[in-house]
């Protein structure tokens, strides 16, 4: 006996719970993922608290345009549990249909959830397979497949605007902008020969602290990275 026999003789029920129970797993998953990008946020924090200190623009501006990143992609995970969560509900009104009249009813609302979460590389995979099985079932109609080929990933082109970089500095280290060299032009900028002699003084100074420190912004940045390319 097949799979496929066996899922045939799935009943409707059944099938619904099954879903559910998926989506319940996936949204415990994305819970851990926001988590873990909070939990590297305030360790950034910290870091451009001690970059402001040490009047290290180039630096805070680097985890600052970490920061964005990290809070778009939360949102983006945000959005996801919304979608997963609105088909479990939308699933527990199809059980009610089945104990009515005994089998699924085709569902647009259903198919428009799940055209954008096989969209999500994180999820994509089980969220394409339960898919399938709702269009064997007769839950939603055939999806296109630009949803599948999109699910490879598009990456997020949308450049951080200078506002939104002072805004998160500001939010961070603002006790410490206003004794900073370019408080008066009430801007995080330094001009550009001013940043890199301020750098290079910083460089020949303490060699081996900016080092250690430079080893720490990078250690930072691939963390970050990394759970956000688990989380896309």
């Amino acid at each position: 006996m097949g799979f496929m026999d066996v899922f045939k003789k799935q009943e409707p029920k059944d099938m619904v719970r099954a879903w559910q129970s998926k989506l319940r797993t996936e949204m415990r998953g994305v819970d851990r993922q926001v988590r873990d990008i909070q939990r590297e946020e305030k360790k950034v924090e910290k870091s451009i608290k001690d970059c402001a200190k040490r009047n290290d623009i180039r630096s805070m501006r680097l985890l600052a345009k970490e920061v964005l990143s990290s809070r778009k992609t939360t949102g983006r995970l945000h959005q996801n549990k919304a979608q997963m969560n609105s088909v479990s509900m939308m699933l527990s009104e199809q059980l009610a249909t089945v104990r009515a009249v005994g089998h699924l009813t085709k569902s647009t609302e259903v198919l428009k959830c799940m055209n954008g979460l096989v969209k999500n590389k994180a999820i994509c995979e089980t969220m394409r397979e339960m898919s399938k099985e709702m269009m064997k079932s007769g839950l939603i109609e055939e999806m296109v497949n630009d949803a599948f080929e999109e699910a490879n990933g598009v990456e997020d082109m949308e450049a951080e605007t200078e506002a939104e970089v002072n805004k998160v500095l500001a939010e961070m280290a603002g006790e410490h902008l206003a004794t900073m060299p370019a408080a008066e032009s009430h801007t995080v900028n330094l001009p550009a020969a001013e940043t890199v002699a301020a750098e290079t003084e910083r460089t020949e100074a303490e060699p081996d602290a900016v080092e250690e420190e430079d080893q720490e912004l990078n250690s930072l940045q691939a963390r970050l990275d990394a759970i956000r390319q688990a989380a896309s």
